[in-house]
């Protein structure tokens, strides 16, 4: 897949079957979006591509409340190109897109740039300076064109509408365990491991630890079964979200204890699959009620892995 980083890259195009929209998350829905582009473009003998934002564009317009990311960019970029798109156009939000005519929108950016001989977009999809744009107009301007324009309508699970919203919704609440009905994977968390207060260590439940990217949505503080990758392998863990407030003050992180595992991972890549919370993160009165009760967690989490 090659991705396109800005529109100054993109020249002489082949002609594209380009899928539409933000794709946070890559959910369900998205996942159905991008693959009836990718079986169009089989169909028509031309090259797959999806156009999206490398920000969300809600961040960069004034007073709208901030949305956080499920996805990085790295993994928004992994997951769309192990569906087969040839192109990513992964391009910046700016204020020239942002007041850009909802006609200009699909003239220049959709045909000039991105060549679209079929777009597939959401119900909801709006495009243009102020949203003025959407499907309706998309498929008026492709009859005068000479393009076509797909729209799909919502994918539902068990009478849900899967969206992004939802899943955040989800993750903020702690419900990690409904996340794989509309992801279809588990929700996870990447990073590289830093190094930590050794306290896990000294206390034998050593830890890797992962900085938390506030741009993110996250879980709320506690503990929670999971798995972690490293190399291509998954192993059983447990993770705990918080501050450490039994032992002081600290920014919001993960810490996570791989069982029966003795590799280095500091300077390392890790991927953190959460799979159900088991408790809220509490101020204990000891580090040895703390490290009672990491025991009583280890227990239960080896458990569930079946360990």
């Amino acid at each position: 897949m090659k991705i396109f980083y800005t529109l100054d890259e993109i020249s002489n195009i082949e002609p594209t079957a380009l899928a539409l929209g933000n794709f946070d998350g890559i959910h369900k829905g998205h996942q159905e979006l991008i693959s009836k582009a990718v079986r169009a473009a089989k169909r028509h003998g031309i090259k797959s591509a999806v156009f999206t934002f490398s920000n969300h564009p809600r961040n960069s317009i004034a007073g709208q409340k901030p949305v956080k990311n499920i996805l990085s960019r790295e993994e928004k970029a992994a997951l769309i190109e192990n569906m087969g798109i040839d192109y990513l156009f992964d391009i910046e939000f700016t204020e020239d897109i942002q007041t850009m005519s909802a006609e200009a929108f699909i003239k220049d950016l959709l045909l000039g740039k991105f060549n679209a001989a079929e777009t597939f977009c959401g119900f909801n999809y709006r495009f243009g300076y102020k949203a003025s744009g959407n499907v309706k107009m998309l498929k008026a301007y492709a009859k005068e064109l000479g393009f076509t324009a797909n729209e799909m309508h919502p994918v539902t699970v068990d009478g849900e509408v899967v969206s992004s919203t939802l899943i955040r919704g989800l993750i903020k609440s702690g419900e990690v365990d409904e996340c794989y009905k509309y992801l279809g994977r588990n929700y996870d968390i990447g990073g590289e491991v830093v190094v930590g207060n050794r306290l896990g260590k000294s206390i034998g439940f050593p830890t890797s630890n992962i900085q938390i990217d506030e741009t993110m949505v996250t879980p709320p503080n506690g503990v929670y079964i999971t798995y972690c990758i490293y190399n291509g392998t998954k192993y059983p863990s447990i993770t705990n979200v918080g501050v450490k407030p039994t032992i002081g003050e600290y920014k919001k992180n993960m810490e996570t204890h791989i069982f029966n595992f003795d590799k280095e991972l500091y300077g390392k890549h890790i991927k953190v699959e959460f799979i159900k919370m088991t408790r809220d993160e509490v101020k204990f009165g000891s580090v040895e009620e703390l490290s009672q009760q990491i025991a009583k967690d280890c227990q239960q989490a080896k458990e569930y892995h079946g360990l």
